[in-house]
């Protein structure tokens, strides 16, 4: 059973911290945004610092990052941005204050590392959703979705698309995940979470088919995606093709990879890096319903 941080209230302080690469641009819509619904904004001393593509160098990242974690007052910490970084600190990283006093960490893209590190060793649920850099072109639907998770509301979702036809059926799991690439490259490592019996979320961006082919290949060699309890395709934006092209569009290359198993497939998931992010809260168990058309996430 996973471990539920508190739910916000209004007052309540959170954090912003770039544990990866440096802000290019402005997160004052995300600031200003946080400060709306009611929360007291500080800011880590990695925001506004770079250190080549990072937010500061590897200890200046940690120690912000650590700082978030064990500070008692602050009850939400958020990545500014993803970019690249994560893997290079969290081995650095004392969760234990955190364990003792889970706390919610929002974040999407290379905070993917920290996602699957939390649910792998500390069983405490974390969010996948918009970060303050990206709310100034996230859908008020999306940043709706992250508040609801912040502060406790509904989270259940249901949508109808029909880009592929999904595999009908239905699945209970821990919800885990996040973004492809950052889920291979945490692999057979202290932070890869056992995917047994679990509803697996995937995204990505600017990668090539023949990539996204590559790794899925990977994880199934592996052996991590044929006990799964279900799949759930988000967005796979900005996506790149060989000349020769690769021949197949990711619906595609997901169900070969899948059509031998069982569990309920969805496609068209709007998370991911679409301005539509809406939130995922991982490690909560969920349902999956699928039919053709339609997908129902409810969370138990």
């Amino acid at each position: 059973m996973s471990k539920i941080p508190d739910f916000l209230k209004e007052g309540d302080k959170v954090a912003i911290v770039c544990p990866a690469s440096f802000i290019r641009g402005s997160i004052d819509v995300g600031i200003k945004t946080l400060g709306n619904w009611g929360l007291e904004v500080v800011v880590g001393k990695t925001v506004g610092t770079s250190f080549h593509q990072f937010a500061g160098d590897d200890n200046l990242r940690a120690a912000d990052l650590q700082w978030a974690l064990d500070d008692p007052s602050i009850k939400a910490i958020f990545a500014a941005r993803g970019g690249y970084g994560c893997v290079r600190i969290v081995d650095q990283i004392d969760f234990s204050s955190f364990e003792k006093d889970p706390k919610w960490l929002v974040g999407f893209s290379d905070i993917t590392v920290l996602h699957s590190h939390i649910q792998r060793n500390y069983k405490i649920a974390t969010i996948h959703g918009q970060m303050p850099k990206s709310f100034e072109t996230g859908t008020e639907a999306s940043l709706e979705t992250l508040k609801n998770a912040l502060f406790g509301h509904n989270m259940d979702f249901a949508y109808e698309q029909t880009l592929f036809p999904n595999r009908a059926g239905k699945g209970e799991g821990k919800l885990v995940g996040g973004n492809l690439a950052i889920l291979l490259s945490v692999l057979a490592s202290n932070s890869d979470v056992n995917y047994k019996n679990k509803v697996l979320f995937i995204e990505d961006v600017g990668e090539a088919y023949y990539s996204v082919d590559r790794m899925l290949r990977a994880l199934k060699r592996a052996g991590k995606l044929k006990k799964l309890n279900g799949l759930i395709v988000g967005g796979f934006s900005a996506m790149k093709d060989n000349d020769p092209a690769f021949g197949q569009r990711v619906e595609e290359i997901v169900w070969d990879i899948v059509k031998e198993y069982d569990f309920p497939v969805a496609f068209g998931y709007p998370a991911g890096h679409i301005d539509d992010n809406h939130a995922l809260v991982f490690g909560r168990k969920v349902k999956l319903q699928t039919t053709a058309d339609s997908v129902q996430l409810t969370y138990l």
